[in-house]
Order: structure tokens, then C-alpha cells, then sequence
């Protein structure tokens, strides 16, 4: 199986015309889904914040080829002139004027590292019937009572403090 690379893309969406832009996508034209699905665009989600941040993110074997197998679409075409209205500071069409993130951290990515390092299975879970769920590199057990016991382990991570938490 070829490799997907994984995209993960900001856009500010008009404060103003929020409710339109949810709207809208509650309902996106089939045709256009088709389309997307199509030329590549695996996995695709969208999330909006109350102050019209927007987070995309989307798997493609080619983010190049994936766009201008779209661009090549009159529906594609009708979608992002609609589209374009909403957003806020956008140079040229929504599909091809983001901002693109870097995705720095990827924990299955990492976990395969570790796992042909060790020649292990981390972070392998199995929950059996009484849903007690066991990792088998780390022989974790969690029970339904959120009781866990662990063995070291180097990939595994234990935060002494809880993370900060900030509003968003």
C-alpha cells in the first residue's frame, strides 16, 4: 500500500458568516464529494472555532496532484467561488490558497520506530469482554475503574503533572 501523506491546513473563516459556513457544509453538494474522493482527498475533516479559526486535515498519496485533479473540475470551480466569500485574508481559491502546518509529531509514526527498534508491539491494546483493556508491550492494565498498572517501558509516557489548559 502506497504511503498518504497527511495535510493539515489553517483558514480564517469571517466571524460574521459562520452559521452560512457550517450550513453549507452540513449539506456539501454529492457531485463535489465525489470529486474530492476521486482525485485523492482521503480522511477529510474540517474544524471550525467559535472565532472562525479553521483547521483542516486530509490524507492524499499527492497534496499537487490531489489539487489540480480538482482544479480541473467545474464543480470543484462552482464550490470555491461560493467558498471564497467566507474567508478572511485568503490569497487566490480556499483548496489552494491555505496555509499548510507542518506536522511535527505523529505517534503511530513514532511507535513504528520504536517497534522496529525493539523488535516489540507498543502500544498493541486488546480489550476483552469485561473491558478490562491490556497493552501488551507495556502489559498495562486498565480496568473499568481507571486503575492502571504498568511495567517501564521506554516509549511509554507518564506526565507527572496534568497538561495546562488554556481557553480557546
Amino acid at each position: 500500500m502506497a504511503s498518504l501523506q497527511r495535510v493539515c491546513f489553517q483558514l480564517q473563516v469571517d466571524p460574521a458568516k459562520l452559521d452560512e459556513y457550517r450550513r453549507r457544509h452540513a449539506d456539501v453538494w454529492p457531485e463535489f464529494l465525489v470529486e474530492l474522493r476521486r482525485t485523492g482527498w482521503q480522511n477529510y475533516s474540517l474544524f471550525l472555532r467559535d472565532d472562525g479559526l479553521l483547521i483542516g486535515y486530509f490524507e492524499t498519496p499527492d497534496l499537487a496532484l490531489a489539487q489540480a485533479g480538482m482544479a480541473a473540475t467545474a464543480v470543484n470551480e462552482r464550490w470555491q467561488a461560493e467558498m471564497a466569500e467566507f474567508f478572511e485574508g485568503l490569497e487566490g481559491t480556499p483548496d489552494q490558497g491555505f496555509l499548510q502546518l507542518t506536522e511535527i509529531f505523529n505517534l503511530d509514526d513514532q511507535l513504528g520506530r520504536a517497534d522496529a527498534a525493539t523488535g516489540s508491539a507498543t502500544g498493541t491494546a486488546t480489550t476483552s469482554a469485561t473491558g478490562t483493556a491490556t497493552t501488551s508491550a507495556a502489559s498495562e492494565t486498565a480496568s473499568a475503574t481507571g486503575s492502571a498498572t504498568a511495567s517501564p517501558h521506554p516509549t511509554d509516557i507518564h506526565p507527572t503533572t496534568p497538561p495546562a489548559t488554556t481557553a480557546g
